[in-house]
């Protein structure tokens, strides 16, 4: 993402790989695999059965940094940081969720739509603003919302085409969250969506 490093964790990839899995094998599955594709941000969401384990298991793989996804109370933080989480990323913008994830030394990654929603995750503590759902609210949109509160980091989830990074990218988004995009096709499919997703962000920041 744009800062290279918030509190020590590296962003500079530009790509979070979202793990929604119907069971914790699958979680085990797809996380592995975007680990062999090279991927060095992988976010594991509470919807996902094992979630708090998977963390646990993944946050010793050197170079790897995990994410707790779907954070929606102050005991998700607790439990994410004890697994080995060093972010916490939320569809919604909640202060009880910020706040614990600050004081929990964290970074603290909550969704925002709305100029209120933006203005509440600041003054909540928020590192990161996540603009969700991103494809549905569109990059119009992404663009009159960031004009009143500049110099912030902003990340897209929700729906991201590959065609379209270029485009966020102009429009001032930092990284993206990917979950269907990258695991849609299954497992055999994620290294060639992540080097392609990679590929494309790199062009986009160096143009």
């Amino acid at each position: 993402m744009s800062k290279e490093s918030i509190n020590g964790v590296d962003f500079s990839s530009g790509l979070i790989a979202i793990i929604r899995s119907k069971s914790t094998n699958e979680g085990r599955e797809f996380a592995q695999a975007f680990v062999d594709a090279g991927v060095d941000l992988i976010e594991f969401t509470t919807t996902t059965p094992g979630a708090f384990d998977l963390i646990e298991e993944f946050s010793g793989i050197k170079n790897v940094q995990i994410a707790l996804g779907t954070a929606m109370s102050k005991q998700d933080v607790e439990n994410g940081k004890k697994a080995g989480a060093k972010i916490v990323i939320s569809p919604h913008t909640s202060e009880e969720v910020i706040k614990a994830t600050k004081s929990a030394g964290l970074i603290s990654v909550p969704g925002v739509a709305t100029p209120t929603e933006i203005a509440d995750a600041l003054s909540f503590g928020a590192d990161i603003l996540k603009f969700f759902p991103a494809s549905s609210l569109g990059i119009g949109f992404l663009k009159s919302v960031r004009d009143p509160f500049p110099g912030n980091t902003w990340m897209a989830t929700g729906g991201i085409a590959l065609a379209d990074v270029d485009g966020w990218v102009k429009a001032g988004i930092s990284g993206f969250g990917l979950g269907g995009p990258l695991t849609s096709g299954g497992v055999s499919e994620i290294t060639n969506r992540v080097n392609d997703f990679q590929k494309a962000i790199l062009q986009s920041k160096n143009s």
